[in-house]
């Protein structure tokens, strides 16, 4: 059985109210951050907007950058496709949510926003490759950069960057989603602002020097935000328990739960990145203890945990033999 809600904290005596829930402890990663909150339909009008803001911006960064011949400027712009991507998936994520589960989908399409996650952060390293092989090259045949209009063309990337932010800022608190939307695009006007320095440096020094340097700057700056949404992805493909979500100290409150002997068969895995499932087998010696046990657990598991999907399976027979108790059979 299933369901989601609220927590009873007569099913744990030992409860804290100020203990920190697991679920608060994962990372906000730009692209592969994993909450357990869905983006609300009320944003959608947000990732819209925002979606076509940074593409128009994209397009504008990049003409210029070829014409004023500025490598920093095509690594913001292929910083900036990155977060059209990230702002892409986060939507594509939250309106697949919203399909209903069919045929041989029986969870639906969530789980694609972790498959458009890994490819997203693919693309990206190779987006990357590309920008720094440029960068390299430069060093070895300088060429005139206008720094003016690579001042001019970042200025119009703080401004974009900062205006998407605050669409997102109201749910930055409530949804995780939102938030890492929010301060992806708000750490993105800070990279704008750095390529505006660049351009004012260019245009004081006239070391052309500067522009490659500081599109190499961008390049890592891209690549340690990629890592995290690669190395999530490919978890999450493999259905580790999310980042913030220990098995352990879930399978520690669930021995402690009336009447629970034993625990075994404990799985819990990501169905997409914003949502969380679990598995669990619960040995209950005096007797099956009704509905209202089970739906309590469910409940602690969604509040403490943020455990999206449980499935609780009681068992009352200590001598039965469980052919999934041993912990290396799944």
């Amino acid at each position: 059985m299933s369901s989601s809600g609220g927590t009873n904290d007569m099913l744990d005596p030992d409860h804290d109210d100020h203990a920190g829930h697991d679920h608060d402890g994962g990372s906000d990663s730009g692209h592969g951050g994993h909450g357990h909150s869905h983006a609300p339909a009320s944003f959608g009008r947000a990732f819209a907007i925002g979606t076509a803001l940074n593409i128009g911006f994209v397009v504008v960064e990049a003409t210029y950058g070829l014409i004023a011949g500025s490598v920093a400027l095509l690594a913001d712009a292929g910083h900036n496709l990155s977060d059209v991507l990230g702002l892409l998936i986060a939507w594509g994520a939250a309106t697949l949510a919203k399909r209903t589960p069919k045929g041989r989908y029986t969870y639906g399409l969530r789980s694609s926003s972790i498959l458009a996650a890994l490819l997203n952060a693919l693309l990206l390293l190779v987006a990357i490759g590309v920008i720094a092989v440029e960068a390299v090259r430069r060093f070895a045949e300088p060429s005139p950069v206008a720094g003016t209009t690579v001042m001019i063309v970042a200025a119009i990337g703080i401004v974009i960057n900062g205006v998407t932010a605050l669409l997102f800022m109201s749910g930055r608190k409530g949804d995780l989603n939102i938030r890492a939307a929010f301060l992806h695009m708000a750490a993105d006007a800070g990279v704008s602002a750095g390529v505006v320095l660049a351009g004012l440096a260019i245009v004081l020094t006239g070391r052309t020097w500067i522009d490659p340097v500081t599109s190499l700057v961008i390049v890592v700056v891209v690549a340690v935000g990629t890592w995290g949404l690669l190395r999530d992805s490919v978890n999450m493909s493999l259905q580790a328990a999310p980042p913030g979500v220990d098995p352990a100290r879930i399978g520690a409150f669930l021995r402690k739960q009336r009447g629970v002997k034993g625990v075994h068969d404990l799985h819990v895995w990501p169905m997409s990145t914003t949502e969380t499932a679990l598995t669990v087998h619960l040995l209950v010696p005096e007797g099956y203890p009704g509905d209202a046990f089970t739906v309590e657990i469910v409940k602690s598991l969604k509040e403490r945990f943020g455990i999206d999907h449980a499935t609780i399976q009681i068992e009352t027979d200590p001598d039965a033999d469980c052919p999934l108790e041993p912990d290396h059979l799944v």
